[in-house]
């Protein structure tokens, strides 16, 4: 209870510190190229392209996460029982340790708000 709790505090912090970032629109050309550039060497985002050292990515926007098929999610993201909305992604990809404590991602995060709502705007786009 004290961990969800924590996820929870940071997620409101960050919409309330941040109210604009949080739901920012970025530039999805940039951020398939920061995705490219940082991402992909351990997520796929093409549908139906299998998981790599981390899940496909395709259609993570608005999904509950751990719920990829065909990778193995760690004990600490299954747990933390997430959606992957605008202001969950935020706190994520600004620090993923902060968010999933146990959780594969070694990625350290991006510092710059700029940074992230472009790879959040990139993947809003990948859906059907």
């Amino acid at each position: 209870m004290n961990r969800l709790f924590k996820i929870f505090s940071i997620v409101l912090l960050s919409s309330v510190i941040f109210p604009l970032a949080s739901h920012a629109e970025g530039d999805a050309a940039n951020g398939e190229a920061i995705f490219n550039k940082k991402c992909k060497v351990c997520h796929t985002f093409a549908k139906g392209d299998k998981a790599r050292i981390g899940p496909n990515l395709y259609g993570v926007h608005g999904g509950k996460a751990a719920q990829k098929e065909g990778y193995k999610y760690s004990k600490g993201i299954v747990a933390a029982d997430l959606t992957w909305d605008d202001a969950t992604l935020d706190a994520y990809l600004l620090k993923p340790r902060d968010v999933v404590k146990r959780g594969k991602m070694v990625f350290a995060g991006f510092k710059k708000q700029s940074d992230r709502d472009d790879v959040i705007t990139f993947l809003k786009t990948l859906k059907d």
